[in-house]
């Protein structure tokens, strides 16, 4: 598969001292932007007769064969019995709350995308916000404990880049207090967790397929199961509630995917092991580039388990590094290198959150600390090795000039 096109071939310039930085008015290392999560697209030849295929048989919709097929291999893939496609993520979640009957109160994390919060808000849930591990980025399930009351009826738990929360307690929890467990797996397709494959776990777990997602299906998602009835429930629900040709017998919403969307996915699934082999020759190598930077932490992935390493994601201590995260974003922006925020401000932060629980910040302490200092990186099989040490370089260089960086920004220095 091919990889990235190269610094030299991409046309930009090569970084030696701080006057070449971009963001001082030099040329920027990279003529064309590279971007987090840009699309994986497989074997083009292999897409478009499947797209021929489908047009001639003008069976575009409608649980089509491909659509059929493509729930099949994800289902088989992750070991679990029901794999129901939908249009996105956002609507699986929607459809997979209401279909387990979560009313009154749900607790999930803000440091997530905001989609998990607005898929609860949408039908007059409301999102409780709880606080995350340092070391992991997901639940502290000690706090999950502390936020149930009287209203609480579920936990969505995030499996945040693909790195699983912790299955275990979450359940324990859910099982004590009787409340539907659900896991945002919308990173984590192709994950495991003590050797077994994200998507077995809860009552349901949630894929997206979006176009930004090592695999997709241009947009796309899915709700994982192993409980039959609740399959059947929601392939009712995403249906508008046919049961046959002419017989509704449920109430639902049009949320199903189209053909030429699993004809994508198909696609991608024939190239699964060259999208994760990407991903994971690119992560070892921004991990060793960055290594030894003074505050720049690559969060790292348990290599014991299945793993997508679809996300490349630091860590910034400013005080250690002498520059902040979002200085460095600056920076990477300047030179083509369109770094993202994952996932700031926190979706408390965000509306309708921030003016219905403007005092959320109080009780999220350690979520108000990373979406300060997080930011992720391109990777994909649409880059490869010169771009990766460029970018390694940029950031090595920065924080090595860090106070005549800061300096000539305007920034005011970080106390130590």
């Amino acid at each position: 598969m091919a990889q990235g096109r190269g610094k030299r071939r991409n046309g930009g310039a090569m970084k030696g001292g701080i006057d070449d930085l971009a963001i001082f008015g030099a040329p920027p290392a990279f003529r064309e932007k590279l971007y987090v999560g840009r699309p994986n697209i497989g074997d083009r030849e292999r897409l478009l007769a499947r797209i021929n295929d489908l047009i001639d048989r003008k069976w575009l919709t409608n649980n089509g064969p491909y659509v059929q097929e493509f729930e099949r291999r994800v289902a088989d893939s992750l070991g679990v019995k029901h794999c129901i496609s939908m249009c996105n993520g956002t609507v699986a979640l929607e459809i997979a709350t209401r279909a387990l009957g979560l009313t009154g109160e749900v607790i999930v994390p803000s440091f997530t995308f905001v989609a998990t919060a607005h898929a609860l808000q949408w039908q007059e849930i409301t999102p409780v916000f709880c606080d995350i591990q340092p070391e992991t980025f997901t639940f502290a399930h000690a706090r999950v404990e502390e936020m149930i009351t009287p209203r609480t009826t579920g936990i969505i738990g995030v499996h945040l880049w693909g790195r699983p929360c912790d299955v275990e307690a979450l359940t324990g929890i859910a099982r004590r207090r009787r409340l539907r467990l659900l896991f945002d797996a919308a990173h984590a397709f192709g994950c495991s967790h003590q050797g077994r494959m994200i998507g077995q776990f809860g009552d349901a777990e949630i894929l997206s397929f979006h176009a930004t997602k090592f695999l997709n299906t241009f947009e796309g998602g899915a709700v994982l199961t192993g409980d039959d009835a609740l399959a059947r429930k929601i392939r009712l629900m995403k249906n508008f509630g046919f049961s046959g040709y002419d017989d509704v017998v449920y109430i639902g919403i049009n949320g199903k995917m189209s053909e030429v969307a699993a004809a994508m996915g198909l696609t991608g699934l024939e190239s699964i092991d060259d999208f994760i082999g990407a991903n994971r020759r690119n992560y070892a190598l921004y991990r060793d580039g960055l290594s030894g930077i003074p505050g720049i932490r690559p969060v790292l992935y348990d290599e014991r388990e299945r793993c997508n390493y679809q996300y490349v994601v630091l860590e910034v201590d400013e005080a250690s590094s002498g520059v902040g995260r979002d200085t460095l974003v600056d920076v990477l922006h300047a030179e083509n290198v369109i770094a993202r925020r994952y996932f700031h401000p926190g979706a408390h932060r965000m509306e309708p959150y921030r003016s219905c629980f403007p005092h959320a910040g109080l009780v999220l302490p350690v979520t108000e600390r990373l979406t300060r200092r997080v930011l992720s990186l391109p990777t994909g099989t649409s880059i490869g090795a010169d771009e990766i040490r460029e970018i390694c370089a940029i950031l090595r260089l920065a924080v090595a000039n860090a106070p005549g960086l800061g300096a000539r920004l305007g920034a005011v220095p970080p106390s130590r």
